[in-house]
Order: structure tokens, then sequence, then C-alpha cells
């Protein structure tokens, strides 16, 4: 069935998050005490709440947004191209430019959102910070009283999954798997709240999110049998 979907109705993204604070000692003593109680489980004896702050960033709660990235597939004729584009600045800012986007330009039933592990963590992540900076809720990430039919969500992990709901397979391992050519990223995940904190250095994750934006439309073309895209076929902008 996916061979079926028209790629210009895809808007294909990428979230970067890191802790809403540099550091543990920076928050607010109400905060701390819910930070513990909330990554209790996580850590358990191994480390304790300050020491677990620096993976803050993958919870809405704790972290914020610094980018996301998002890209398009256009056709004029037979020529295909796929543009690449990122939101960043305040939070407030990031959240308000995308909702924007998907308000004007990707509002109708027929329009979907594709992200790698997007169900569980970037579709959420994004809703949560719109709530907390009380922004309304656009309609592809507004799920209440939806039908999981009526979800305009796709989600390459989920895909590849096949039904097994127990099985994690990263963005990077599929892309191998696949035969994608791996991008050449001078970061990971786990460097990002580093890079934005320490180096201070956003063009950087910016770079690294609009990789995984490429790789994740790359996994997409492939899962619908479908030709890789070409450097030259890429436009950043």
């Amino acid at each position: 069935m996916l061979h079926k979907i028209n790629l210009e109705h895809i808007l294909f993204l990428d979230i970067e998050t890191v802790p809403e604070q540099e550091n543990f000692n920076l928050l607010e003593d109400a905060k701390k005490e819910l930070w513990e109680q909330k990554s209790k489980y996580q850590r358990r004896d191994e480390y304790s709440a300050e020491e677990f702050y620096d993976r803050a960033g993958i919870w809405a709660e704790f972290g914020k947004i610094v980018t996301i990235s998002v890209g398009y597939f256009k056709f004029q004729g037979d020529q295909r191209s796929f543009r690449v584009t990122s939101f960043h600045g305040e939070e407030s800012k990031i959240l308000k430019d995308f909702k924007i986007l998907l308000d004007t330009h990707f509002n109708h039933p027929k329009h979907l959102l594709c992200g790698h592990n997007g169900k569980e963590f970037d579709f959420p992540y994004i809703a949560r910070r719109m709530i907390i900076h009380k922004i309304e809720l656009p309609e592809k990430l507004n799920l209440f009283g939806k039908k999981p039919w009526e979800i305009a969500h796709l989600d390459t992990m989920e895909l590849w999954k096949f039904g097994d709901y127990k099985h994690y397979t990263s963005l990077k391992l599929m892309a191998n798997v696949l035969g994608i050519a791996s991008p050449k990223e001078d970061i990971d995940g786990s460097m990002v709240k580093e890079v934005y904190y320490k180096e201070k250095d956003l063009e950087r994750i910016i770079k690294y999110c609009e990789l995984d934006v490429i790789t994740t439309a790359q996994v997409f073309l492939r899962l619908r049998g479908d030709d890789l895209l070409e450097e030259e076929e890429i436009k950043r902008i």
C-alpha cells in the first residue's frame, strides 16, 4: 500500500532536544524533586538524579526542542527533488513556525507526517511542548477523539516492525541493512546537549537533524521499492 501514497503529501521530520537547563543545579527545587521521582526507575541505584540529568532532554516535561527539521518531495514532470529546511531559535518560535507550516501547507486529510520512531517520540514531544507553551495544536498533532485510521502519521520504525511491538531498530541500523549510504555525521544524539550548551554550535545540530530527515526519506523510499535520492536531488532551503 505504501506505493499508493503520493510522496508530495508526506512531510518528513525530525527533532533535536536538550535538557531545559544546562545542568541539574539550575533547576528550581520543586523541579529537582520531580526529576528525581521521574528518573528513579530508569537510573535505579546506578546514577544520582544529578548524574542522570544529561538524559533529561528525552522527556518533554524536562527538556526542550532546539530544532525541527523537515523535508518534502517536489515533482516537476520527471524531475524529482527533496527539499529540506529547519526551524530554530527560541522554542516557542520553533513551535509556532512549525504550526504555521502544518496549518498552511500540510492541513488536508491527504497529508501525512513521517518520522523514525515519530509516533513514540517526535510527534508526542512536539505536541506536549506546544501545550506547555500554550500553542493550539495543529490538526495533524491533535489526536483526541480520532480513530486509529484517522491519525495521519507514518513511522519508518513501525513499518519495519511488521507487527512486532517489541522490536526497536535505530535509523542508522535500518539505513545500513537497507544499503543506504550512511551520511557523514560528526555527532550523534548523545552529544547534542554538549554541542548546544558547551560548544553553542546550533548549526552543527541542525545539520545533524537534517541528515536524519534525509535518511528517513531514503528509508521510506526503500520500503516502497523506489529509487533512492541522488545528492543532486536534495535541496536545502
